[in-house]
């Protein structure tokens, strides 16, 4: 393809995965005060059991506005990930060839539970999160948390680990099409779990080392496991081409 089919492409791909969200962020907004009630249940029971009062508050006019529209877009992310990862495929497949085109199945198949599961992930480590970071409040006082600040960090902690659970996907994706090897994925691992524990670090506090741990395994378990796919891969394309010169020496 040209550079201008190529730009083509990818205006046809970002208009149908930006109107899959805004569809799916208008259907999110209907859910978007269950949503908050479920992020805000950890902070009032922690609160609770830490003997102190917390209140979510917004410093702006807008802010609670602003929040709501905030948690329907990320809903809208979250439920449109079947249609934004399959254009994502879809943008790479033109520069592919027809052989390499029949791993849009394992693809899709592999990356859009990996996000969900992600998300929920980042979901089920939120409320212990919240615990830990109120439990420092003292006794008798009352901790005054920006609406915006604390829904950010919600909404950017589920979207974030759902995105490092796909991650993996994309390697073997590169070692399907021969653009990587299993070899240099493997000797790449140093860096691989660095850059894992440093990403899971950005995506949760500092102080909290038990959720980066918690987070980061199961990347590193999905690391090695696309190291394995990609060397089975690697062997099955050695060995088909060692059985092809053996036919024509014969």
């Amino acid at each position: 393809m040209s550079l201008r089919a190529h730009l083509v492409e990818l205006r046809k791909r970002l208009t149908i995965g930006a109107a899959a969200i805004v569809l799916a962020s208008i259907g999110g907004w209907f859910l978007k005060d269950f949503v908050l009630k479920a992020m805000i249940d950890p902070l009032t029971e922690a609160a609770k059991a830490g003997g102190h009062t917390t209140n979510l508050n917004f410093q702006l006019l807008t802010g609670a506005f602003d929040v709501q529209i905030q948690l329907a877009i990320t809903i809208g992310i979250v439920v449109s990930s079947p249609v934004w990862l399959y254009q994502v495929w879809a943008f790479i497949v033109p520069g592919l060839k027809r052989s390499e085109r029949r791993y849009v199945y394992g693809f899709i198949g592999t990356a859009i539970p990996l996000f969900l599961v992600g998300c929920a992930a980042g979901w089920w480590v939120m409320p212990h999160l919240v615990q830990l970071l109120t439990s420092f409040a003292p006794q008798q006082t009352t901790s005054l948390i920006n609406g915006d600040d604390y829904v950010t960090f919600i909404t950017k902690l589920v979207v974030a680990v759902g995105i490092g659970f796909v991650m993996p996907v994309f390697l073997v994706l590169l070692n399907f099409i021969g653009i990587v090897s299993a070899k240099a994925i493997l000797n790449g691992w140093r860096v691989a779990v660095l850059v894992i524990f440093l990403f899971t670090a950005i995506v949760t506090p500092a102080a909290d080392v038990v959720s980066m741990i918690v987070l980061a395994v199961p990347i590193i378990i999905l690391y090695f496991g696309a190291v394995l796919v990609s060397t089975l891969h690697d062997r099955g394309i050695a060995r088909r081409a060692a059985q092809f010169d053996a036919e024509i020496a014969y």
